[in-house]
C-alpha cells in the first residue's frame, strides 16, 4: 500500500507540473502575441529633451502626388513631409537613417503608413534626401524636434469637428456660441485646392473615450458633432 501511495503521489505532481508548463506557454504565447501587435517597431525612447522613436520608413509619390491629406494639404512629392500614425499631424521631425547617418527634416501632414511594422512614409523628396528610393525602406530614428500644442508629442489626438465653412464669419460665430460653455472651441483654417475653409473644433483629447462623450452631449444640443483622428 506504502509504494501505490508513493507511485499516485508522483504521478499527481507530474500532472502538475505538465499543468503549470501549459499555463506559462500560454501566458509566454499571450505576451508574444501583444508585442506583435504593438504598432511600433520599438518602444519609444528619449534622446536628449525630445521623444523619438526607432522605426521602420518607407516613402510614398507619384500615385498619391496632388491628393489631399489627412491635414487637408495637397501632396506634393517635393515637398519635405511624411505620413504617420505614431506622430500628431503638424509634428516637425529629424529623420536619421541608421545605416549611414544621412538626415532630413520632415513635417508630418498625412496619416499613414498603413503596413504593419512601418512607422513613417516619406515624401519622394525626403526619400532621395536619405538615398532610399531604391531600397523602399530603411531603418530610422524619428525625432521629434517641435509638436503642435494640445497633447503628448507621441500618439493620435482626438478632435470634435462641429462645420466646415468658406465664410470665417460663420465659423466664428458658431466657435462664440459653444465658447461659453466648452472653452476648447476653436477654429482653424486649412488652404484647399483654391480656396481656405474654416473648420470649427473642440479638443485636443488624448482620450478616444473622453471625445465620443464630449461628442455625445455635444450632439444632444443638436449639433453634428464628428470625430477626428490627428
Amino acid at each position: 500500500m506504502v509504494a501505490v501511495k508513493v507511485v499516485r503521489r508522483e504521478k499527481k505532481r507530474s500532472s502538475l507540473f505538465a499543468c503549470e508548463l501549459i499555463a506559462l506557454s500560454a501566458i509566454l504565447a499571450s505576451c508574444s502575441a501583444r508585442q506583435a501587435a504593438s504598432p511600433l517597431s520599438s518602444p519609444p525612447t528619449i534622446v536628449g529633451t525630445h521623444p523619438a522613436v526607432v522605426g521602420v520608413a518607407s516613402w510614398y509619390g507619384p500615385g498619391f502626388n496632388g491628393h489631399r491629406t489627412s491635414s487637408g494639404e495637397i501632396y506634393d512629392q517635393e515637398d519635405l513631409t511624411a505620413a504617420s500614425i505614431v506622430f500628431p499631424l503638424g509634428t516637425r521631425l529629424l529623420v536619421t537613417d541608421l545605416s549611414d547617418g544621412r538626415s532630413v527634416e520632415v513635417t508630418v501632414n498625412d496619416h499613414g503608413p498603413y503596413v504593419r511594422g512601418r512607422e513613417l512614409d516619406l515624401s519622394a523628396h525626403a526619400a532621395r534626401v536619405l538615398g532610399m528610393i531604391g531600397p523602399g525602406t530603411a531603418r530610422v530614428r524619428m525625432e521629434v524636434l517641435s509638436s503642435p500644442a494640445g497633447g503628448p508629442a507621441l500618439g493620435a489626438r482626438y478632435f470634435i469637428q462641429l462645420g466646415s465653412f468658406s465664410n470665417p464669419g460663420n465659423a466664428q460665430r458658431l466657435r462664440e456660441r459653444l465658447a461659453s460653455y466648452y472653452p476648447d472651441v476653436h477654429v482653424d483654417q486649412a488652404q484647399g485646392s483654391e480656396s481656405c475653409y474654416y473648420r470649427v473644433r473642440m479638443g485636443a483629447f488624448v482620450d478616444r473615450r473622453e471625445a465620443e462623450e464630449r461628442a455625445s452631449r455635444v450632439s444632444g444640443f443638436g449639433y453634428s458633432a464628428v470625430i477626428i483622428t490627428q
